[in-house]
């Protein structure tokens, strides 16, 4: 869980919207410190690992043996899957 009193900089919306995109545009599931590094923008990262806490929370992504992994479901190519799915 994250402490409330130890946050010094709160993300940014167009912060976490960076982190959600280069999560879904990786080629493979990329570790904290891959992730990390390979951001656009730099940032503290102590505010990246409070953007991971929130997707982590929310649904969005989940770790397997230190790699992050993309679970929310707008996944283009699902979306279509389901859609020409046999109804039952």
């Amino acid at each position: 869980m994250v402490e409330e009193i130890n946050i010094l900089h709160y993300p940014r919306l167009d912060s976490i919207l960076m982190v959600e995109k280069n999560i879904q545009d990786s080629e493979d599931y990329p570790t904290r410190m891959e992730l990390w590094k390979s951001l656009p923008k730099q940032m503290q990262y102590q505010t990246f690992k409070l953007i991971l806490d929130y997707l982590e929370r929310s649904n969005k992504i989940m770790f397997q043996e230190n790699k992050i992994i993309w679970i929310f479901p707008n996944n283009e190519k699902l979306n279509q899957l389901i859609q020409g799915a046999v109804k039952i």
